[in-house]
């Protein structure tokens, strides 16, 4: 892990000095060494990379045991992790209904300030009825509980009226899984409502609704690139033995 953060830092120093430069310059192993060797990050800052990461994701059995085996503190009540995953769950597996009601037993100003979010979970519970044969109930649920969204005329209830509709054309067609809407009836519907919710739930917590190490690591990986074009610099060729080897010239 560290090694990553400070291979990281250590591109982004080197891109400073060479992405000024018109020739590729070589690096040699003394060199890049020396550049890692100047890098310094605290290993506190580390582990609260690595706690960030397990909290957002609700890894709450890998975050107690990392707060026990670093002393790093999570800036939220673990035990809150255990609900968003059950939230989270509830909609994947299809069980909207009770999604809604952990949400509001959570906090129930999640979907009283996010109509967009309460709209895509009811959205989500008419496409379950459908997948479910359950026609009749699928109509009146439509009718009753959804299209009233749509019927003022401004831009968001607009958008509820346009997706309403696309959820409904799914009763037009014999074989759902030959129709222009097909992908509403796939799991990936179910994740996307599913992180939505996710997001929604730690924003509540005053939390990231994203992890910082992806970011990180998004950030290395083009870091990576850039440095390629100016740079041949000491690689791990041997991952077994993770020795730097300098650069063919």
């Amino acid at each position: 892990m560290s090694c990553c953060f400070l291979d990281l830092f250590a591109v982004q120093l080197l891109l400073e000095c060479l992405i000024k430069g018109s020739s590729k310059k070589i690096i040699t192993k003394e060199e890049w060494e020396k550049k890692l060797n100047d890098v310094k990050i605290r290993k506190e800052d580390m582990n609260k990379l690595v706690m960030n990461f397990l909290v957002t994701e609700g890894y709450v059995d890998a975050a107690e045991k990392f707060r026990k085996e670093s002393g790093t503190e999570p800036d939220i009540d673990l035990a809150t992790i255990t609900d968003r995953m059950a939230v989270k769950k509830a909609v994947q597996c299809g069980n909207v209904e009770d999604a809604i009601e952990k949400v509001n037993d959570l906090n129930p100003e999640i979907l009283d300030t996010n109509p967009q979010l309460f709209f895509h979970l009811q959205q989500q519970r008419l496409i379950e009825l459908i997948r479910n044969g359950k026609v009749a109930e699928a109509l009146e649920f439509a009718q009753e509980e959804l299209a009233p969204r749509g019927e003022e005329n401004d831009i968001l209830q607009q958008s509820f009226l346009e997706e309403l509709e696309r959820t409904v054309s799914l009763l037009a067609f014999e074989d759902v899984n030959n129709c222009p809407v097909a992908e509403l009836l796939d799991i990936s519907q179910r994740l996307k409502t599913a992180s939505e919710v996710n997001a929604a739930i730690l924003t509540s917590q005053s939390h990231e609704k994203d992890p910082k190490l992806p970011s990180l690591l998004k950030m290395l990986i083009w870091a990576q690139n850039q440095l390629d074009e100016k740079a041949a610099y000491p690689r791990i060729n041997d991952i077994s033995t993770a020795t730097l080897e300098d650069p063919g010239v």
